[in-house]
């Protein structure tokens, strides 16, 4: 004191003033409760500490954004968001990280209600925006059209739905969502809320049976599922020039020699040590960094596809081919592009405040 009352007084006379004379404007929480950590499951939020400090790393390192992990140990959603909301004060954005589906769809809709500033569970949007991108590319390789294509998606939980609806927004018609008990349909019993929200939009031929059936004659098959499930038999069934991203981790739903083998033109996974990684680095540092840097009230689906064209375009089209359809997930050149992307389409779909 005397000097630091001075911007306390400009904020009291003007909250926006915060972002003025305090760093909120650069700062985001990584929220987890632990509860779907990785491919390892429900481990709690403390064994879920290290995904946190790495993410945070990650929007430091590629968009300069202060990240701070914080860890909510429960599992209620009305606590969780209450606890957000609570602190909400304090930051820019937030990131909701590895909350179990159908939870994290709540949270998340809760949460976009009662806060103004963006709120984004990068499990669900970060992997949809960078699978958008990579179908994009890759439709371009095999020269065919989002409008014209059949897509299967299986794993319909927090990663698979957002896919689902985020390809949906993008052009495509025709798309059937599968899970353990098969393909979504609408009026489908013994699933739970969100499935059967996800089997109304999709599958608009309300086709019925299991993962084999579904892909007979699809065009993209987006797994993010269980190890080895797709066989080489499935892959034949699917229509000349079959994409597929395989996206288990570690392993796949199919390895890539083997869909190769039958037939397949594209493939990405979820693998760096395979070609087409599809890795949410791609995403999340440039969409915070650009939602932040224009005051974004949320992160909408105008945004979210604006993104995906940005990493898809960030390949020139002579650069563009089967095994080079999404960028490295090392290049730290993306982020400012989606940063640039993300900014614009907040403008444009009037959710900035700057």
């Amino acid at each position: 004191t005397p000097g630091v009352a001075e911007p306390c007084r400009k904020i009291h006379e003007d909250q926006e003033n915060v972002y003025k004379y305090t760093s909120k404007g650069n700062l985001v929480a990584v929220v987890t409760d632990g509860s779907a950590v990785l491919g390892l499951g429900d481990i709690g939020p403390m064994a879920g500490m290290p995904v946190m400090e790495g993410k945070a790393i990650l929007f430091k390192e590629f968009a300069d954004v202060d990240a701070f992990p914080i860890l909510v140990d429960t599992k209620d959603v009305d606590e969780i968001v209450n606890v957000v909301k609570l602190i909400a004060p304090t930051f820019g954005g937030i990131n909701l990280e590895d909350i179990g589906a159908p939870r994290c769809f709540e949270v998340e809709e809760k949460l976009k209600k009662v806060l103004d500033i963006p709120v984004f569970h990068d499990d669900q949007h970060g992997t949809a925006i960078v699978v958008l991108a990579g179908v994009i590319n890759a439709l371009k390789v095999v020269d065919k059209k989002l409008e014209d294509i059949k897509v299967v998606v299986n794993g319909a939980g927090a990663a698979g739905t957002s896919i689902a609806k985020l390809l949906l927004s993008s052009g495509v018609k025709n798309l059937i969502a599968c899970d353990k008990v098969g393909i979504l349909y609408e009026g489908i019993e013994n699933v739970d809320d969100a499935k059967k929200e996800l089997a109304k939009i999709t599958n608009p031929e309300n086709v019925k049976g299991n993962l084999a059936d579904a892909l007979v004659g699809a065009d993209v098959f987006i797994g993010v599922s269980a190890p080895g499930i797709v066989s080489q038999d499935m892959v034949r069934a699917m229509n000349k020039d079959a994409i597929l991203f395989a996206m288990a981790n570690p392993t796949p739903e199919i390895m890539p020699d083997d869909a190769k083998a039958a037939g397949a033109r594209v493939i990405g996974t979820g693998r760096s040590d395979f070609p087409n990684q599809i890795n949410n680095v791609l995403a999340f540092p440039g969409i915070f960094r650009g939602a932040l840097d224009v005051r974004a009230k949320e992160i909408n689906e105008e945004m979210k596809i604006a993104a995906a064209y940005a990493i898809a375009n960030y390949i020139k089209d002579e650069d563009l081919n089967e095994n080079n359809v999404i960028p490295s997930a090392l290049d730290k050149n993306v982020a400012a592009k989606v940063a640039e992307a993300i900014a614009k389409a907040a403008k444009e779909s009037g959710v900035a405040r700057i």
